[in-house]
């Protein structure tokens, strides 16, 4: 029983240790280094980072870090490469744990949207089609929109990507995340019988030309396990035991649990709802990554934060502050994270476009 009984202290002493240990190389590299930690990171990890925020603003802070020469990101990899991608030639990005991935961005692969993309051509002028990616996605899709005049897309700017590519094309080829691309069509206004689901090992989606001829919006059948474990049940179950509860969810929960939300908006609008828009004593109920919830939780103890089921990203969890130190200690032999030169050049238009069309 002692055994079990110590556990817990060990790691907050260990935890406690990596931190002060952190903030010492930190002061001792000034300036040179930057660390990025997204949203869902453990609460030690993140309170490590210089610049806190979803996929979105961190990618934004690496294209804008104009003092760093070293830049490690705390994130899963996808975030990683696009940071690699916007940054300057002299700078260097490093991973804390490169087998931190992500499943939905491994729903869709290169051959299989390069398929999908010339049955497309077969039914429709491709030229009329705007390619959106979602920026959980591999940087070979990233270059594979930027070549065909499209662009990258993240929770906190979809609408304006929506604006965005609907000045340009008659139609959107969004993928890999079914759910954030419906909720934002649906958000848009467009007729539900011009949304359709393309299921990539199936012959022109599994869809008739008619019903692609038709579309608006094409979706690529994919999601994130995190966001799709919310149902109706649990936010009818938080409102039951808290009365005058609010429910706040992430874009890329399904569009029933959207639609029966209070507000829905990206991991850096449900921040700045917790931190900004609640009172004290103001209760929310959230759907996304648990991480965040319990941040957020620890950090406003007068107000009632609480997720609406536990929902972990194993990947998001894969760095802890001892990854973290391993790479500052050793930061000189670390590997570096680069972007694919033959791909580098269109992923960066893509993202470009996406810094550009967000203001």
């Amino acid at each position: 029983m002692a055994g079990v009984m110590q556990s817990p202290i060990r790691i907050e002493e260990d935890e406690a240790e990596n931190i002060g240990r952190i903030r010492q190389l930190k002061q001792q590299r000034g300036e040179s280094l930057l660390i990025l930690a997204h949203h869902y990171q453990r609460l030690g990890v993140h309170a490590c980072g210089d610049i806190t925020g979803d996929s979105y603003a961190l990618c934004k802070a690496a294209a804008n870090a104009h003092k760093a020469r070293d830049i490690v990101f705390c994130g899963v990899r996808f975030m990683v490469t696009s940071a690699a991608t916007l940054c300057r030639d002299d700078q260097v990005v490093y991973h804390p744990d490169r087998n931190a991935g992500c499943p939905m961005a491994d729903m869709a692969n290169l051959p299989q949207v390069t398929t999908s993309w010339l049955d497309l051509g077969e039914v429709v002028d491709t030229k009329s089609v705007i390619p959106v990616v979602y920026m959980n996605s591999d940087l070979d899709l990233k270059s594979f929109c930027g070549e065909r005049g499209g662009i990258v897309c993240t929770s906190s700017n979809a609408r304006k990507v929506f604006d965005w590519s609907f000045a340009r094309g008659h139609k959107i080829f969004f993928f890999p995340d079914e759910h954030l691309g419906r909720n934002t069509a649906n958000a848009y206004g467009i007729p539900r019988d011009q949304i359709v689901l393309w299921d990539p090992k199936l012959r022109f989606g599994g869809l008739t030309h008619q019903q692609i001829a038709n579309a608006r919006v094409i979706l690529w059948k994919g999601y994130c396990h995190v966001h799709t474990r919310f149902d109706l049940e649990m936010l009818a179950k938080a409102r039951a035991e808290h009365p005058g509860l609010k429910v706040v969810v992430h874009p890329e929960c399904q569009e029933q649990v959207v639609a029966s939300a209070d507000f829905v908006g990206s991991t850096g609008f449900i921040q700045d709802y917790v931190l900004n828009r609640m009172k004290p004593g103001d209760k929310v109920a959230i759907g996304t990554e648990v991480n965040m919830i319990h941040r957020l939780a620890v950090q406003n103890p007068d107000k009632l934060v609480i997720p609406l089921v536990r929902s972990l990203c194993p990947n998001m969890f894969k760095i802890s502050t001892g990854d973290l130190r391993d790479c500052l200690e050793n930061l000189d032999t670390w590997e570096p994270v680069k972007a694919d030169p033959r791909e580098k050049h269109f992923a960066k238009v893509a993202l470009d476009n996406m810094l550009a069309c967000a203001g």
